[in-house]
């Protein structure tokens, strides 16, 4: 079970940054996958989602229009571009992969990512 997520950074509010999960054939094959954050003193949150074939997305209301979820199922790779960065947007931002191949509730997932720091400055 392999995933690794990487892009994070710090970058001044309004900016965009671009995450990369690569996952092993074996965790994302069929699979719905996701990204998920934690910021500082808070729950673990939902982001955002995508079915195993798309074009199936689903995303969190206030990263709807910010947020664009994608992925390369040849290269077993899962994005994240985050546009329009807010500090509110600060946090640990992990991938993840459903058990499913739609994406049902957060519970679902089961395989995660050791997780990328996103620092947005005002």
């Amino acid at each position: 079970v392999q995933l690794q997520a990487s892009g994070g950074g710090l970058v001044q509010a309004g900016g965009s940054l671009r995450l990369s999960c690569a996952s092993s054939k074996r965790t994302s094959s069929n699979n719905a996958m996701g990204w998920f954050r934690r910021a500082p003193g808070k729950e673990r949150e939902f982001v955002a989602a995508i079915d195993w074939r798309g074009p199936s997305t689903y995303y969190a209301d206030s990263m709807k229009g910010r947020f664009t979820i994608s992925r390369d199922n040849a290269k077993n790779m899962l994005y994240l571009q985050m546009n329009g960065l807010k500090p509110e947007d600060t946090a640990v931002y992990y991938c993840a992969t459903s058990k499913w191949s739609r994406h049902t509730t957060d519970s679902d997932y089961i395989y995660w990512g050791q997780g990328t720091q996103v620092t947005v400055s005002s």
